[in-house]
């Protein structure tokens, strides 16, 4: 496909106003792309899970999910570099709550050999993009007891025809999935903290690639929201099993 006719960075100026329409329509009927998938998250955290971090945990919002689906004595830690993310949920789960927040990157935290094998799941919503990829898998991996599980939702960026061509229908069902989610007309957001955000600087391809190095089995799935799945099982005699069945 000819890079005209990419979405992302087309320079056509039919598909450009096209994109400036539906822009609109997605503004009066937004969803949140991340929030989407967190029932996913939710659905194929191991049997048993008791200790989860949410890597880019920004504002809380998946830690607050995680925390309601493991209940009483389950741990639920997030960390974020950004200064102004890790406050905003550090605030939200101020004491008693047992969520820990903590500002710091994923190749800090880590660095700690306490955290060694320590967590059922490794969580990632939009945050795995912001970091260099072959090392992020490896911290993830490296955190994960055996049995563990990561589970990553992602952008990527389109480099085949293929890539472009599941943007195109993005594009298309983006104000679709808005009008079913948010069917009236949405009222100006409250104002908040801003939610840093960078574009992807690897294909999908390169995903795969790197995960099938570092991750053996891991499944991938291209998704709706212009996201990608990724969900592995850590080898080793303490395998877990799915909460339940899903795609």
């Amino acid at each position: 496909m000819n890079d005209a006719w990419n979405v992302r960075t087309t320079d056509n100026p039919l598909v450009r106003r096209a994109g400036r329409i539906l822009a609109a329509v997605n503004a009066r009927h937004p969803w949140n792309h991340n929030a989407h998938f967190h029932p996913w998250i939710l659905r194929h955290l191991p049997t048993g899970t008791a200790r989860v971090l949410d890597v880019g945990c920004g504002r809380g919002d998946l830690v607050a999910a995680l925390a309601g689906a493991l209940g009483p004595g389950g741990q639920v830690e997030g960390i974020d570099p950004d200064p102004e993310m890790a406050f905003a949920s550090a605030t939200r789960f101020a004491p008693p709550s047992p969520v820990r927040i903590r500002r710091r990157t994923l190749a800090e935290h880590a660095a700690l050999p306490e955290h060694a094998e320590h967590y059922d799941a490794v969580t990632m919503v939009a945050s795995l993009h912001h970091m260099e990829l072959d090392a992020a898998l490896g911290h993830a991996r490296a955190l994960l007891r055996p049995g563990g599980r990561l589970l990553v939702v992602t952008l990527t960026r389109p480099v085949t025809t293929c890539d472009q061509v599941w943007d195109l229908a993005g594009v298309v069902t983006n104000p679709l999935i808005g009008l079913a989610k948010h069917p009236r007309p949405a009222r100006s957001a409250e104002p908040g903290p801003t939610v840093p955000v960078r574009k992807a600087a690897w294909s999908l391809g390169t995903l795969r690639e790197q995960a099938g190095v570092l991750l053996p089995g891991a499944v991938i799935r291209r998704r709706e929201g212009f996201r990608a799945t990724l969900r592995w099982r850590k080898p080793g005699e303490a395998a877990l099993s799915p909460r339940r069945a899903g795609r």
